[in-house]
């Protein structure tokens, strides 16, 4: 019988917690905008988000490899489980202070950043995979929301023309309908690049305990994170809903169909390419691309400067944490074995 080691199982739980934060903080980019536009209820737009976000985590795997493999060198810190359990702790942490402070910042990021900040206090900038964060985390954290805004304002302004002879009321109940398939789209696509970055890291822990001899997400690890996934997004991020439903730009649901599409567009693409990105970077953006295409005072662009402030702090912020939790338990003799 192959044997557990006690500190294993608390990563692979704390990972799952952080999994579960992750869907409870990243509700929003899957059902604000089918919310504020109140063509689902928040219960029934809940309920939708949670059973697609575990069909989309259990569709591929190719992000996870990115962050079991790609962001550090897994043979360089093998035997050091402490260095994954710091790594979620400094996530966990940043996704509290700015859940509380209901700003819409990236859960992947912050986990990137945790991963990166704990190696480089146990090895060394030589263990950090430099070239892959450039190519798989930085280039697309500067794209995505360039490509998600940019298909926001496109989409719309193609349906503005298609429809600018139509009464808008008449426009708003077709797409009403529409705005179901764009929101489980979108939901859907969340779930096959959110639930996937926690999915790496267990894989990543498994791979330094040497319970596997590669890198591979074994099936029960994405079931595992898939469910943990869903039922965070089952309880919801009723403070980050709000912001990303209201205070951005008022939508009506073609607006709202145009955010889901684009954003749903860019996600499915970077998850086909295992580029670990933020849906929330995406889909912000590509609200704020939607919001453009009418006139650029509709967006609030106050808030829009909050958020990207909170983007370009995630990375640094949560790799600080980390590291700290990481020369805590070593101070304490906490490295697993």
């Amino acid at each position: 019988m192959l044997e557990v080691p006690f500190f294993l199982i608390i990563v692979i739980f704390v990972a799952l917690i952080f999994d579960f934060t992750n869907g409870a903080h990243d509700t929003a980019n899957a059902i604000a905008t089918v919310v504020s536009t109140r063509v689902l209820s928040p219960a029934a737009a809940v309920i939708m988000a949670a059973v697609l976000n575990l069909v989309g985590a259990l569709i591929g795997t190719h992000v996870a490899q990115t962050i079991g493999a790609g962001i550090v060198h897994p043979e360089m810190i093998k035997g050091c489980q402490a260095l994954t359990l710091a790594a979620l702790f400094g996530a966990i942490a940043w996704n509290l202070l700015t859940w509380y402070l209901g700003l819409p910042s990236s859960s992947s990021h912050a986990l990137i950043g945790g991963l990166v900040g704990a190696t480089m206090v146990y090895a060394g900038t030589k263990a950090v995979n430099f070239y892959s964060i450039c190519d798989k985390v930085l280039l697309p954290l500067a794209l995505s929301p360039l490509a998600g805004f940019v298909a926001g304002y496109l989409i719309m302004l193609c349906l503005s023309w298609m429809f600018h002879n139509s009464h808008p009321r008449k426009v708003n109940k077709g797409f009403r309908k529409l705005q179901m398939v764009s929101a489980a789209l979108m939901a859907t696509s969340h779930g096959t690049n959110d639930a996937q970055k926690t999915m790496g890291l267990i894989t990543l822990a498994l791979f330094i305990d040497h319970m596997i001899t590669t890198v591979s997400v074994p099936f029960w690890v994405q079931l595992a994170c898939a469910l943990c996934m869903a039922l965070g997004t089952a309880i919801g991020g009723w403070r980050i809903i709000k912001t990303m439903g209201h205070k951005i730009f008022s939508l009506e649901a073609v607006h709202g169909f145009s955010a889901e599409t684009s954003a749903s567009g860019v996600i499915f693409a970077a998850s086909f390419f295992g580029a670990p990105i933020s849906t929330t970077h995406v889909i912000s953006a590509s609200i704020l691309g939607v919001g453009s295409s009418k006139r650029l005072s509709a967006v609030r662009w106050g808030v829009a400067g909050q958020m990207a402030t909170a983007w370009i702090l995630t990375i640094p912020a949560s790799a600080l944490m980390a590291a700290i939790f990481f020369e805590f338990m070593r101070m304490f003799g906490i490295m697993g074995r």
